[in-house]
């Protein structure tokens, strides 16, 4: 009757195991988010508004762009430390998982034994054989090895939303490295074009010192000028390299790997100037939806589930623990013989913590205050989300009146120049007019680039804000 026992105990276990704890609760705080956007008649793109799809970049219509991401997407080094912490959750969650299964060891030994000095066939020396076999499993009475299992599952499940934020961001870092470093290239163009025009106007200033017609201060000036444009485009030199050293940083490749042409690359392979990018479209839609649209606030969400399971793992810590085991042993002086005789024990204990100094409760309180502190960075989440949208929007409705006038400023920076030049060449104007003339043009024309720049970089800025097409449960 004995020997019925120790099947009947294996047969129990995994039905305890499975009957054992319940789920820790998971709820998610309401978050009032508004009723409308407050800058929603600005929206970003040059065609019609359509929702954010994931590859939004293509709407410039460049195969370089396009390359660079593939590349990055592949070697940021950012991307794969994300990666291996996915791998770390699921390891993680693994682990968490066995512990809610029974354990089984096996042990297997032989020795020998005899007197120093005698025969081999004395009875005093022989060979002993061991073999065991045990089992034990904690019914986990107040579910705490359940609830650690769900903090392991949430936190992989907010791990590869944060791959999925750490994506989105390199995306949008990507391309504003490559918008940078065209708009760099073309503030280059325009430097050297300036400097070619402040020469032709010393070679004209100095004709007229030599006929007498200028005083040599107004050589002074004019080469003063040509100086000082020397000296920014050295410096737009430089920031255009370190723009290029960014772009492959972000690509997880040495500089001198990267190669990239002077100016955004269309899929025709010509050059596209960057007043003529096509600005992506995107829709805001409403608020609401935005909670769904975020990899980040996703995240901060599986966070918070995870520390709500901590909270109840730390409880159940505090309650009696019940623990089964049960073993097979058999030893025998030949092998033959080992499994002839086994002999089987069961035994159950619980524990209850009596004193620990306040340790338990300790731990209770510190998952709680965590659970408050992830409660709280959960809703600055959600609430940054909505200001990044409003951020994005109002600056894409702000650019695009400082567009117009700007567009205006340039108009008449190039006409004041053109006059002042005819004017100073017939001696009706004196040289202050013509320096103050070229100096316009030439802040003109930068800014006008700038300015296109950032309002590129505010719909890219949109795109992101809006999650880049992510959606939660794709």
């Amino acid at each position: 009757m004995k020997h019925k026992t120790v099947p009947l105990c294996l047969t129990i276990l995994p039905l305890l195991a499975a009957c054992a704890g319940a789920p820790a609760s998971k709820s998610t705080p309401d978050i009032a988010a508004p009723a409308a956007w407050r800058n929603a008649a600005a929206q970003a793109g040059d065609t019609p508004h359509a929702a954010t799809q994931t590859d939004w970049w293509r709407a410039f219509g460049s195969r370089e762009l396009d390359e660079l991401l593939a590349r990055a997407l592949q070697g940021n080094h950012d991307l794969a430390a994300a990666a291996a912490r996915v791998d770390q959750a699921y390891a993680a969650l693994r682990m968490a998982d066995a512990n809610r299964l029974p354990s089984l060891n096996a042990q297997a030994g032989a020795g020998g034994d005899g007197r120093l000095g005698a025969r081999r066939t004395s009875s005093a020396s022989g060979a002993s054989y061991t073999a065991a076999l045990r089992a034990s499993y904690e019914i986990d009475l107040r579910g705490r090895n359940r609830a650690l299992s769900d903090s392991a599952a949430a936190q992989l499940q907010a791990s590869r939303y944060e791959r999925e934020a750490s994506r989105l961001s390199v995306t949008g870092a990507v391309v504003n490295a490559w918008l940078q470093r065209g708009a760099l290239a073309e503030r280059l163009a325009i430097a050297d074009a300036n400097i070619a025009s402040a020469e032709r106007m010393l070679a004209l200033v100095a004709a007229r010192v030599r006929a007498g017609a200028a005083h040599p201060l107004e050589l002074a000036q004019q080469r003063g000028l040509l100086a000082a444009q020397q000296r920014q485009r050295a410096e737009l030199r430089q920031q255009h390299e370190d723009s290029h050293l960014a772009l492959a940083l972000l690509l997880g490749q040495p500089a001198a790997d990267v190669h990239l042409g002077v100016r955004p690359q269309s899929d025709t392979g010509s050059a596209v100037p960057l007043q003529r990018l096509i600005l992506p479209a995107a829709e805001a839609g409403l608020p609401s939806a935005l909670l769904a649209r975020r990899p980040d606030i996703a995240g901060a969400e599986a966070q918070l589930a995870a520390a709500e399971a901590d909270v109840a793992a730390a409880r159940a810590a505090l309650f009696p623990s019940l623990t089964l085991d049960g073993a097979l042993a058999s030893s025998a002086k030949g092998f033959s013989g080992l499994f002839d005789n086994p002999i089987y024990s069961l035994a159950a204990a619980i524990g209850a913590p009596l004193f620990d100094g306040g340790r338990l409760a300790a731990g209770r309180d510190l998952a709680g205050a965590r659970r408050q502190e992830l409660l709280a960075a959960y809703r600055r989440t959600v609430m940054t989300a909505f200001a990044d949208v409003e951020r994005a929007l109002n600056a894409i409705g702000s650019l695009a009146i400082q567009r117009s006038a700007q567009d205006e400023e340039l108009r008449e920076a190039g006409r004041a120049l053109a006059l002042a030049e005819a004017r100073y060449r017939a001696g009706a104007e004196n040289a202050l007019t013509l320096l103050d003339a070229q100096r316009t043009l030439y802040a003109a024309q930068d800014a006008s680039l700038q300015l296109q720049l950032a309002r590129l970089q505010a719909a890219v800025a949109l795109h992101q804000a809006l999650g880049g097409g992510w959606q939660q449960g794709s």
